[in-house]
């Protein structure tokens, strides 16, 4: 617990804006009222919290809840205070309520914004995968017509057929789908 009783006082700034809310413009407090103020404060938060704790004591709690502060304000003879604390605490579970809603909402919404990121990229991955591809494709092509370059400069008898090609009856053709291999023979029979 606290050390030294001035632990237990609550802050000078808070009191003193507190102050200033509850009362008209212009008017001033002094020094002396502003520490009597807080200490009659203190003393009241410290009591408040005293008889809150002994209501969850008796319903064998270590937790005091709001419930048990509204019955120690009865038990303290401040029922006035009851009402407007169950006001507040209602306006402050609804608050709470919409900030959770809120929250979810901002998640679900994120959640859509990064499964839709997610399918721009894997649509980006396949089209990727398409254009290795068709790369791979047009390499093996040009691989293919370097090669058929060299033998023709070479003087081979060995000649590319495409689709749709017409080759003499004197060929044996080879190859793959994508391109024919045609060897011709100058012979006539």
């Amino acid at each position: 617990m606290a050390e030294r009783p001035e632990d237990l006082n609550l802050p000078n700034a808070v009191v003193t804006r507190i102050i200033k809310d509850a009362i008209p413009d212009g008017v001033n407090v002094s020094k002396e009222a502003r520490l009597a103020i807080s200490k009659a404060a203190s003393v009241f938060v410290l009591y408040a919290t005293s008889c809150s704790n002994n209501y969850a004591m008796k319903a064998k709690r270590k937790t005091i809840n709001a419930n048990d502060v509204i019955s120690a304000m009865e038990e303290m003879e401040f029922d006035q205070f009851e009402d407007p604390l169950k006001h507040c605490l209602e306006a402050y579970r609804n608050e709470q309520k919409n900030k959770k809603e809120a929250n979810e909402k901002k998640k679900k919404e994120k959640e859509v914004e990064v499964q839709t990121v997610e399918d721009v990229m894997e649509e980006e991955e396949d089209d990727d995968d398409n254009d290795e591809d068709n790369e791979k494709d047009e390499d093996f092509v040009a691989e293919e017509e370097e090669d058929d370059e060299e033998e023709d400069e070479e003087g081979g008898d060995v000649e590319s057929v495409g689709p749709g090609s017409v080759a003499n009856d004197n060929a044996s053709v080879s190859g793959s789908a994508t391109g024919s291999v045609v060897e011709i023979s100058d012979d006539d029979g």
